[in-house]
């Protein structure tokens, strides 16, 4: 999959007459987009019909993680939709992402969406990660442990913030996607991001894909922050 802008436009409104009126307003056409939870458990699949008559890329981030055989059940759903990414949870473990690219392959129409799996949520940090799941390894080992796990299992990348890209690739590959969520611009709010990166740092570190919203779907002039997005990826 090859895009001019590898930056997915994340599209977390409530409704999909707020994502029509966002777009329009601030002419976003055709820039590539991600859809979340709280956006497809409302819409479904009218709002994935309307962007892809739009000419909008899609990264369907629903982030399966259940038992195997209902994960390719699902995705077998999920794959005519003609999405570009969808995605799991690494630590679902190797039969279940093994079972979701079977769903991909048998359930797609025209191209098989790119299956990519996270490894430790951004919202989350080491802390976090001992004092409450009480896994005992470095935060940074936890992603690559996850990552590979995910490569051997047949998947096409991982969900990993911009700091870790240089470690999955040294793991995993140059041709193994990373697609980074936590992207803000410099003078923009955390919020609940922990493991946060600029756009510039996200591409000297070889990530492959950006996951940007806040940065721009609030900001005063979001045509604005989103050319400085291209123009920092672009310059870095």
């Amino acid at each position: 999959m090859l895009m001019d802008k590898p930056f997915f436009l994340a599209l977390d409104f409530r409704t999909e007459n707020d994502v029509k009126t966002f777009i329009k307003d601030h002419d976003l056409f055709g820039v590539p987009v991600k859809v979340g939870m709280e956006l497809f458990y409302r819409e479904g699949r009218p709002i994935i019909d309307w962007l892809n008559k739009q000419g909008h890329p899609i990264f369907l981030d629903l982030k399966l993680h259940d038992i195997p055989t209902t994960v390719e059940k699902a995705m077998y759903n999920l794959a005519s939709l003609g999405v570009d990414i969808v995605n799991v949870h690494a630590s679902g473990g190797s039969e279940m992402i093994k079972a979701a690219k079977r769903g991909l392959e048998a359930g797609a129409v025209k191209e098989i969406p790119k299956l990519i799996a996270v490894t430790v949520l951004t919202s989350m940090d080491e802390q976090v990660l001992q004092e409450e799941l009480h896994i005992q390894q470095p935060l940074s080992d936890a992603v690559e442990r996850l990552a590979l796990l995910t490569k051997e299992s047949g998947a096409d990348g991982v969900v990993c913030s911009a700091h870790e890209v240089p470690t999955i690739k040294k793991a995993c590959g140059d041709s193994f996607l990373t697609v980074t969520p936590g992207i803000r611009l410099s003078d923009s709010n955390q919020n609940d991001q922990k493991r946060v990166a600029t756009p510039t740092l996200a591409k000297q570190n070889g990530a492959d894909y950006l996951v940007i919203g806040r940065s721009i779907t609030k900001a005063d002039n979001p045509q604005i922050n989103y050319q400085r997005v291209v123009e920092e990826w672009n310059h870095a």
